[in-house]
C-alpha cells in the first residue's frame, strides 16, 4: 500500500508539470474510487462482525444442525417423607403375663402402626419442552462452549465450574429396634418346659426360670455365687448372657416390637398458585395410601407468590434492541414463591422457593461471548437463572 501511494505521488508531480488540467481530472476520480473502497471495506467488516455473533434458535428435532441444543428448566419439588413403622407381636403366654410376671397392658393381638415423623422438600430442575434452544456453532464465539446436565439443562457457558446436582437415591429401610421372635425365645426353654402338658404349666415353668436367672445375676454381682470369675471381662460376659436369656423369655409374656424407619418420595411440578391442594394421604394403620383412600389423613400443599416481578418494558427503543438480540442465549428469571406443606393440625414445611415457570425469559448480550471474551456464566440448575457471571467481554 505504501509503494502504491509513492508511485501515485510521482505520477501527480509529473502530470502537474506537463498538464495541470489532467491532474485535476485524475485527482477527482481517484477520490471517488477511494471513497467507494472505504464504504465497501466498512460494509464487509460489519458483515464479518454480524456473522460472528451468537445465534440461538428454537430447537426442532431432526432439522436443527451444527449446534448445541439445551433446555431451560421448570422447577419441580421433591417431597420426601420419613415415617416410623411399629410392628407389635404378642407373646405366647400373654394371658399369663400379669399372673406370673405382674405385667400390665401387654399386647394381646398383632398390630401395625405408622407415624409420620418428618416431611422435607427439595427443588430441582426438569427440562421444559417448550423452551428448547440450539446455539449454532460459530468460530468467533464461545457461546457453544456449554456445560449441560444429563437431561440437557444449561448449567454454564465457557466455564469448568458448572457442576450438576443429582438428587440422592431413596434411603433404604432402616431398622431402629428388632424384637425377639417367639421361635428364638423358645430356644432358651429347657426340656421340662417344652414337655409341659399345658400352656399354663409351661408359662409357670418359664416364669420360675426367669426368677432363678435374676437371683443368679444378683449373686454374681454381689460376689456370693459359686465359681465367681475373677476376670472382669469374663464376669461381664456371664452377665450379658443372663440378660439376653432373660429378655428372650420375658418376650414370651410381654411380646416383641419391631420398629423401622421407612422413607418415601413424590415429585410435584407446580403450575398455578393454589392455597390448598391435596398432596397425599397418610394412614396410621397402613402408611402412605392412594389419594382417594379416605382412611388416610390429608396432607396439603400451598403455592403462593411473594412480591411481583417487574414487567418487561414496552418502550420502542428497548423492543427494537431486543429484536436484534432475539437469537441470543436465553435464561430464566424465576419468581419468588412460598411453599407450605401442612395438615389440619400442623405445618411441616414452609419454605421460600424460586420457581422458573412463574417467571419469564431474558437474553444475554452477544458481546459477552465474543471469541476474545473471558466471560464465564453459570446457571442455577433448578431454575435456569444466572448464578454467577465472571470476566469482561472484549470490546
Amino acid at each position: 500500500m505504501a509503494a502504491l501511494c509513492r508511485c501515485f505521488e510521482f505520477f501527480c508531480i509529473f502530470v502537474l508539470k506537463t498538464n495541470p488540467n489532467v491532474l485535476s481530472f485524475v485527482m477527482r476520480h481517484c477520490f471517488y474510487m477511494l471513497a467507494g473502497s472505504l464504504v465497501l471495506f466498512l460494509f464487509l467488516a460489519a458483515s464479518g462482525d454480524a456473522s460472528a455473533q451468537t445465534q440461538t434458535e428454537k430447537f426442532v428435532p431432526g432439522s436443527t444442525v451444527e449446534g448445541v441444543s439445551y433446555f431451560l428448566p421448570r422447577t419441580a419439588l421433591r417431597v420426601g417423607g420419613k415415617a416410623e413403622k411399629r410392628v407389635v407381636t404378642p407373646g405366647d403366654f400373654n394371658m399369663y403375663a400379669f399372673k406370673y410376671m405382674r405385667l400390665q397392658d401387654v399386647p394381646v393381638r398383632p398390630s401395625v402402626t405408622w407415624t409420620l415423623k418428618e416431611i422435607t422438600m427439595q427443588p430441582y430442575g426438569v427440562p421444559d419442552k417448550a423452551k428448547a434452544y440450539s446455539i449454532k456453532l460459530k468460530s468467533r464465539t464461545v457461546a457453544p462452549l456449554v456445560s449441560l446436565s444429563r437431561e440437557g439443562l444449561l448449567l454454564g457457558i465457557n466455564t469448568a465450574e458448572a457442576e450438576e446436582t443429582v438428587l440422592p437415591p431413596l434411603p433404604a429401610v432402616r431398622v431402629l429396634e428388632k424384637g425377639i421372635p417367639s421361635s428364638v425365645a423358645r430356644q432358651y426353654m429347657n426340656r421340662e418346659m417344652l414337655q409341659a402338658g399345658s400352656a399354663a404349666k409351661m408359662a409357670e415353668l418359664v416364669a420360675r426360670e426367669i426368677y432363678d436367672m435374676r437371683e443368679s445375676r444378683d449373686a454374681l454381682i454381689r460376689g456370693e455365687a459359686d465359681n465367681v470369675p475373677k476376670d472382669g471381662a469374663q464376669l461381664k460376659l456371664m452377665l450379658d448372657n443372663l440378660d439376653a436369656q432373660q429378655r428372650a423369655l420375658m418376650s414370651l409374656f410381654g411380646g416383641s416390637v419391631d420398629i423401622s424407619e421407612v422413607c418415601f418420595v413424590m415429585d410435584v411440578v407446580p403450575d398455578v398458585e393454589d392455597d390448598k391442594s391435596l398432596l397425599f394421604r397418610f394412614s396410621k394403620w397402613t402408611g402412605l395410601v392412594d389419594s382417594d383412600d379416605m382412611s388416610g389423613v390429608s396432607y396439603y400443599i400451598s403455592v403462593r407468590r411473594i412480591g411481583d416481578l417487574p414487567e418487561p418494558s414496552a418502550e420502542a427503543g428497548i423492543e427494537a434492541k431486543k429484536g436484534k438480540l432475539e437469537r441470543a442465549v436465553r435464561y430464566n428469571v424465576p419468581a419468588r414463591t412460598e411453599i407450605s406443606i401442612f395438615n389440619a393440625e400442623k405445618v411441616f414445611v414452609r419454605q421460600e422457593v424460586p420457581l422458573a415457570q412463574f417467571g419469564y425469559e431474558e437474553i444475554l448480550s452477544n458481546v459477552l461471548f465474543d471469541k476474545m471474551s473471558t466471560t464465564e456464566v453459570t446457571f442455577f440448575q433448578s431454575t435456569g437463572g444466572i448464578r454467577k457471571i465472571k470476566g469482561d467481554a472484549a470490546r
